[in-house]
């Protein structure tokens, strides 16, 4: 069976996006790899391991650029959450950007949050209870 395996973002600075995803997150840093040739190093980064069916986050950084543009296609990544308002209440005291404050989606009952990592891409919480009825 096939399985949604990561998602890459670009990351200005590796060491800064790293400690957000897990210290501000809660994921955990999987696995990084290096590549002096052609200049880049990748910290995969998540709850679990593909391999236990779970989807992680690559934090791909290339040596010699320090912005990016984040565009109009990538929306954000979403994670599930037993309790968004508590999990808000932590990132903001960790030091994390919450963009909208948790509650119903509007026009709906699913209770929602968004947040952003230190590149401006935006995190979607999700609460668990709601998570897999879709949005609504």
């Amino acid at each position: 069976m096939s399985q949604i395996l990561h998602t890459m973002v670009r990351v200005a600075n590796l060491e800064k996006s790293i400690a957000f995803y897990t210290e501000v997150l809660g994921m955990k840093l999987l696995r990084t790899s290096e590549n002096p040739e052609y200049r880049y190093s990748l910290a995969f980064v998540g709850y679990g391991e593909e391999a236990s069916g779970a989807a992680v986050i690559e934090l791909t950084w290339n040596w010699d650029t320090d912005k990016y543009e984040l565009g109009t296609g990538f929306g954000h990544i979403a994670i599930g959450k037993h309790d968004i308002y508590q999990a808000c209440e932590d990132i903001a005291k960790a030091g994390g950007k919450i963009t909208r404050a948790p509650g119903p989606v509007a026009g709906g009952t699913t209770e929602i949050a968004f947040v952003e990592d230190p590149d401006g891409y935006k995190i979607e919480l999700i609460q668990m209870k709601s998570a897999m009825k879709g949005l609504g």
